[in-house]
């Protein structure tokens, strides 16, 4: 028995694999989940709302039916809140696709931070949109 290595004999009944440092979770996981799964909720109500409004303002012989949609604070809110959580659940589902189909650090890495850029630069233009056009119907 005293052949046994110090691996074998200790109570640690870890493989050498998991004690390697550097590897393992980065504990960023669940949180990418959990804010995928808000936004997904969020947009739920919020996309349908803005169906709803959008259509009957559509169809409404006035043609200031858009702009009375948005002169309301609340309609100004929840726009800004929907853009908010729709290029925030793009960005994140584009970075999981990323991050698993794509394998060349470069390509991985330029991809990463251009969809970075392109849902937050969209998602700014989209509030600044909202925003102008509040201003000018109010």
């Amino acid at each position: 028995m005293e052949n046994k290595s110090k691996a074998q004999t200790s109570k640690d009944f870890r493989s050498n694999l998991s004690k390697a440092r550097g590897l393992g979770s980065a504990h960023h996981g669940a949180s990418h989940w959990w804010l995928q799964r808000m936004t997904a909720l969020a947009i739920l109500p919020l996309g349908l709302w803005f169906m709803y409004n959008l259509i009957s303002s559509l169809l409404s012989p006035q043609l200031s039916g858009l702009s009375n949609f948005l002169s309301s604070p609340f309609a100004l809110t929840a726009m800004v809140l929907f853009l908010l959580a729709i290029f925030t659940h793009a960005k994140l589902g584009l970075q999981v696709v990323i991050e698993d189909y794509v394998h060349g650090a470069v390509a991985k890495y330029t991809l990463l931070i251009g969809v970075t850029f392109l849902c937050y630069g969209a998602a700014a233009l989209g509030i600044l949109s909202v925003l102008k056009l509040h201003l000018m119907f109010d």
